[in-house]
């Protein structure tokens, strides 16, 4: 199928429908699944809260969607791409949010913590990794809080879904499928009848998602964690029709699913190798990533280096000790 242009939306299966929302960065959209409800249309994740992204549902409610009604919001999970525009829909259709309860308190803490100084803990983080001083000045320069503001106002309540329930929307029925690695409880939609896995970023075509360690849970074990979603996931249906957050539709779930693990099993092979002499996170980066490594995307390649030593940790293949504030992984 090709992408739908601005204003547009594409059937591609029976009970979905398909838009795509245009943002700014790399990934440069997030798409939108329309699921067929009672007296309109149920919207899957939103865009960010952006001129772009709004101006591209105005486009919608002008143009393929003039005669809906969106019924609900749903959202596969919290980052601002997901959520974003989330209160924004829910409060112009007077409708509800409905997330898992993980997703949900994590976004609510997310926007609340709009302090102006750095915590110390994101210092002490920082520091751990490997971090230059001058790298984490131009931490503490930019401030914190900076969720918040890519995230138009949430309402007070929302409606919580969770693993394994049916959710009836019109004459159709989708099962919540959690995973995790991601984020906290990513919710994916499966439609048995239809054949279609709407699976936000838990499975993606062409990119890895990000699986990173982070401030909020400095111990635990976020790729131990996407490495167990993909064994869940693998037990359903071979020849789904897979929706996915970013890129188009595609068949073959479980080749998919097979080639995110194997990368990241040949990842850890790999950086257990390269602890033959002590590294910091920031050592790894070469290790990890085909590409070089620069200040936009140090938190995230951080976060994920932290992810795979943690695992190796976890699996009794690497040690970790602190020496001045630094961590300093090895082989075990």
């Amino acid at each position: 199928d090709h992408a739908p242009g601005l204003g547009e939306v594409t059937r591609i299966a029976d009970g979905i429908s398909w838009a795509r929302i245009p943002m700014p960065g790399s990934l440069g959209h997030v798409n939108s699944w329309l699921l067929d409800d009672e007296g309109g249309l149920a919207a899957v994740d939103t865009g960010i809260q952006l001129r772009e992204c709004s101006d591209a549902w105005k486009a919608l409610f002008s143009g393929a969607l003039s005669e809906t009604r969106l019924t609900r919001i749903v959202c596969t999970h919290l980052h601002p791409d997901h959520i974003g525009l989330a209160g924004w829909l829910a409060k112009r259709f007077d409708t509800d949010i409905w997330m898992t309860r993980g997703e949900w308190l994590t976004a609510r803490m997310l926007i609340a913590d709009a302090r102006d100084e750095v915590p110390e803990e994101a210092i002490v983080h920082q520091r751990g990794a490997g971090w230059e001083e001058d790298w984490i000045e131009q931490t503490r320069s930019k401030g914190w809080g900076r969720f918040g503001r890519m995230v138009f106002p949430m309402p007070v309540s929302y409606r919580r879904i969770v693993e394994g329930e049916v959710l009836e929307f019109g004459g159709h029925r989708w099962r919540v499928v959690i995973g995790s690695g991601h984020s906290p409880e990513h919710a994916c939609l499966l439609n048995e009848r239809s054949g279609v896995l709407v699976s936000g970023d838990q499975v993606l075509p062409r990119i890895s998602s990000n699986v990173s360690s982070n401030i909020t849970e400095p111990q635990a074990d976020p790729l131990g964690e996407w490495l167990a979603s993909i064994d869940r996931l693998l037990g359903l249906p071979a020849d789904l029709l897979v929706c996915p957050a970013h890129g188009e539709p595609f068949r073959g779930l479980h080749v998919r699913l097979a080639a995110l693990r194997d990368e990241h099993l040949s990842r850890l092979d790999a950086l257990a190798a390269h602890l033959a002499a002590p590294r910091r996170a920031i050592d790894c980066f070469g290790q990890l990533f085909n590409r070089p490594i620069g200040p936009e995307h140090r938190d995230l390649a951080t976060g994920e280096a932290l992810a795979h030593l943690r695992r190796l940790e976890r699996d009794g293949r690497a040690i970790r000790e602190t020496v001045d504030g630094v961590w300093w992984f090895r082989a075990a």
